[in-house]
This record gives C-alpha cells, structure tokens and sequence, in this order.
C-alpha cells in the first residue's frame, strides 16, 4: 500500500486572501525596523531626502527578495521556514564608523567583502557558533541598542550637530516627547494590534501633528518617478578596505548568530525539524543576499526575530505566508514615492520612536545576559568588561584618533569592540579553562551574597535591620562589634574574665569604644 508523505508544518496551503492579509501583518511588524537603517544611514553619509528615499525603497525591494529566497528556497539557499527577511540593525554601528571615513562606496564595499566571507563559512558555522554563547550575544546585542540611542538623540534635537546653537528646540523636543507618548499609549492599551503596531503608528501620528504645526515638508514628495527599478551601483562603485572588511565580518558574524538561533527558535514554534543542514541553508540565503543588495544600495539582511514572535502569536505556521510579505515588500521597493514619504517624516518623530526602537533592542540583549550563570564563573568581568569597552567610543568619539587607520576603523564601532573583547574573554574564561582555579577571581565571589553560618546563629526572632542599625523586636538598637573585638570577648570568656552581659559589654566598651558592643 503506497503511503502519503507526510506534510510539514510550514508547508501548509492556505486561502489566496490569507496569504494576503497575513503577510501584510508580517510587512507591518518588521516596517518600522527595516526603515530605520537606511533612515540612519542615509542621514550619516549626508544625503538629501530625495537620495535616501532610495536608499529606503532599495532596502525594502532587497528585502522582499531576501525574504523570498529564505522562504521558498533552491537547492542549497533558503531554509524554508517563515522567516521575514531585512536589513539587520546590527550593522548599524560598524557601517556608520566606516561611512565616516569613506563613505557609502566603503559602506557597500565592506559588506560585500565580508558577506561572501560569511557565505564561505556558512557550513562550518555550526562549529564556529560554540564561541558565541548567550553571555557574548547578549552584550553584543545589548551595546547595539546603547550605541544607537546617540543617534535617537540626535533625530530628537532635529538631526543636527550636538554642539549646534539649534539643537534641542523646545519644539523639537516636544514633538519628539509626544510621538514617544503615542507609543506609550498604544503599547499600554491591551489590543494586540496596535500594540505590535505602536511604533509605525506613533510615526503616522506624530508626522501628522508636525505637518499641522508646520514642521513637516513634503513638497519634494512628487518630485521624482512613481515606480522605478532599483539601478545598480546608485551611489558609485564600491570601495574594499581590508579593515573595513574586517571589521564588517565581525558583525556577519554575530548576525549569523542571530539567524541560526532564529532558525532554531521557528523551528520549534511550529514543531519542525531544523537540522544543521538546513540551517546551513538558512545562513547560505542569508549571506548570499547581504552579497547583493550592496549593488542595489542595500545593506547587510538577516532573519526579523519579531516576525518569529508574530508567528508564534498568531499561530499561522505556513511559510507561504511569509512569501507573500515578501512580494508586498518588493512591490513597495518598487515605488520610489513610498520612500520620498518616509523620508519626508520629521526627524523629531523618528527621535521619539527610535528611543523605543534603540532601548528595545538594548533591552533584548539584556533579557539574553539575565540568562546566564554568573554565580561561580567569570561571566560578570566578562560582561563589565566588554560591555565597557564597547561603550568606549560611543562616549569618546575620537579615542582612537591617534591609533593605526586599521586598528580605529574596526574598534570605532562600538559593536565591533564588544564583539571582539566578548569573544576573547569567553575563550579565556569559559573555553580555555586550564589552569583557572576554583575561585579564580573576588569578581565571583561578589557575585553571590552569602551569611556566614555564626552571622545567621546569633540572630534572634524579631530582628531587623533598618538605616544600616540592627533592631531587635522590641526596636532597641543591637550593637555590632567588629570582628576583632568579637574575638577578644571570646578569649575573655575562655578565660573566665566575665561571667555576665555586664561584663561582656564593659570588655567590649573597652575594646571597640562605647559605639560597639555585643549581646
């Protein structure tokens, strides 16, 4: 009797409009994310509205095809699974250092280089992956947010210079304050919709309040062509720097490890297998596309991890749904009026979503580290360490002004500096432990609190300690003795030189001053 493969999970075919409707939510999840970069970008490289505008429809066009090929797949790229594809807000940080020096070209340069890397290691990753535990993602994660937040700051004060005269107009401030209430609001109101929706909301809301107050301008909005195909190489050929490559394989490499615990996380959403082959797939999609969309002005692409979230909420597993998201972003990539839009939103409004937007993604790496073992090891100096070194340039600019040009394009970033010293002391620590004692630092011991047995037997029913005093519980003051004190009464005692409380409490009066005492 012939028997009836059977059907995965995300293999499920659904109604034409389903795919319709719940694609377009799955575009709606991930807008404002895939938006943001270009909008970041576009404003470090010093481009005019009209050249980000195609910055943005670059990036979504390259992000419905990203999207596509991940989904549907072809023999050896594309895991099949429901994963939403765009551009990673990982390499934010990097891709602004290198902007600075070298522009866009270095920019597009950088992530090709370092995306056909990543494509040739995409089969060996699963081996590579071990030096990339929670503790190292999670400070990785945590300093993207934290070096994005200058960036909010600077949207929020009207996209100027800090040291400008102009920066942070009361009018600024206050529209960008009002746009964060409106995430606030919508967040807090309890419907499922809008809360997944509040940041793109917020943005639509607020650019609606400034054009009623006169801060807003889309009169460049009609200016160019309705539809248009991406052109290549818009902005010039790309320009490859070893460091700037470097540096950039960094980032493909912790976003590698952003897919594959994706690719694992919606495999177990929608209870299907995920072996190493397939994430290999999955990595191969991955890298290939960030190889190409710098051609068509685009940026590195990875795995949306809110998407997989929106799958494990609306319980839809088919991965043509995600498919068909995908074709709804090419076709908006398509429409180059639907960037000169965003483009034409204040900046005011992107600060207040973008303090969201930054502290949310600060906030995912912080639920990461609030996974893992601190007590006994030396995840704690890891963390401080790499977590502070990270910050190094986000709070002092210019600190590696006077280093090598190599040293300060990769170390500039601040994700790049975690990146590095993470990966070095979790080698250190964790993967070479030979010859690391027991307690091999006070750090450990700091990171648990412990009483000593006697501290816990001299307590009695009723204590307390308030204001730094121990009261008992008729509320008298019990008084501490330092230890040594503690030990001369003791001998005392031995001794037979006190028999009473009285006594006690001249010894120790007499030893440690009349501030000290012992029960």
């Amino acid at each position: 009797m012939a028997t009836t493969a059977r059907l995965r999970p995300e293999d499920e075919r659904l109604p034409f409009g389903s795919y319709l409707a719940f694609g377009l939510q799955h575009v709606l999840t991930m807008y404002g994310g895939i938006i943001a970069v270009p909008l970041i970008m576009g404003g470090a490289a010093g481009l005019p509205p009209s050249e980000i505008a195609i910055l943005v429809a670059s990036c979504l066009f390259i992000g419905g095809l990203s999207t596509i090929l991940q989904s549907v797949g072809v023999p050896f790229f594309g895991s099949q699974l429901p994963l939403v594809q765009g551009v990673s807000f990982a390499s934010v940080a990097t891709m602004g250092a290198i902007a600075s020096g070298g522009g866009l070209p270095a920019v597009f340069g950088s992530v090709i280089g370092a995306a056909v890397l990543g494509l040739l290691v995409a089969p060996f990753f699963a081996r590579i992956v071990r030096f990339f535990p929670p503790v190292v993602t999670g400070v990785i994660i945590t300093t993207i947010g934290l070096s994005l937040l200058p960036v909010a700051a600077r949207w929020a004060g009207g996209n100027k210079q800090f040291d400008d005269p102009t920066f942070g107009q009361p009018a600024d401030i206050g529209l960008a304050a009002f746009t964060l209430l409106v995430v606030v609001v919508l967040s807090k109101v309890g419907v499922g919709f809008l809360s997944r929706l509040s940041i793109l909301l917020a943005i639509v809301v607020g650019t609606a309040v400034a054009a009623a107050l006169g801060m807003a301008d889309f009169s460049q909005v009609g200016s160019g062509p309705v539809v248009a195909l991406p052109t290549p190489f818009h902005f010039g050929a790309p320009t490859f720097g070893v460091a700037a490559i470097v540096s950039m394989f960094i980032v493909i490499l912790v976003i590698m490890t952003e897919t594959t615990a994706d690719i694992i996380a919606v495999g177990e959403v929608i209870g299907t297998k995920v072996d190493s082959r397939r994430i290999a797939d999955g990595l191969r999609a991955d890298m290939l596309s960030s190889a190409v969309a710098p051609v068509f002005s685009s940026f590195p692409q990875s795995a949306f991890a809110q998407n997989v979230g929106l799958v494990a909420i609306s319980g839809v597993r088919s991965r043509f749904v995600v498919t068909a998201g995908g074709a709804i972003l090419l076709v908006l990539g398509l429409f180059p009026v639907v960037g000169r839009v965003i483009a034409a939103v204040p900046y005011p409004v992107l600060g207040g979503a973008g303090i969201v937007l930054f502290g949310t993604v600060a906030a995912a790496g912080i639920r990461t580290l609030s996974t893992v073992r601190y007590e006994g090891t030396m995840n704690l100096v890891l963390v401080a360490v790499a977590l502070s070194f990270g910050m190094l340039p986000v709070v002092a600019p210019p600190i590696y002004d006077h280093f090598p040009e190599w040293f300060a394009t990769i170390f500039h970033s601040g994700i790049s500096s975690a990146a590095v010293m993470a990966v070095l002391l979790n080698l250190v620590f964790n993967v070479w432990t030979t010859g690391t004692p027991e307690k091999p630092s006070v750090f450990v011991e700091g990171t648990t609190r412990v009483l000593a047995s006697e501290q816990v037997r001299d307590l009695r029913e009723g204590d307390t300690v308030r204001g730094g005093r121990v009261l008992d519980a008729d509320g008298e003051e019990v008084p501490v003795a330092p230890p040594e004190v503690v030990e001369r009464v003791r001998e005392a005692i031995q001794r037979g030189e006190c028999a009473s409380c009285e006594d006690v409490r001249r010894l120790v009066a007499d030893a440690g001053g009349a501030a000290h005492g012992a029960d």
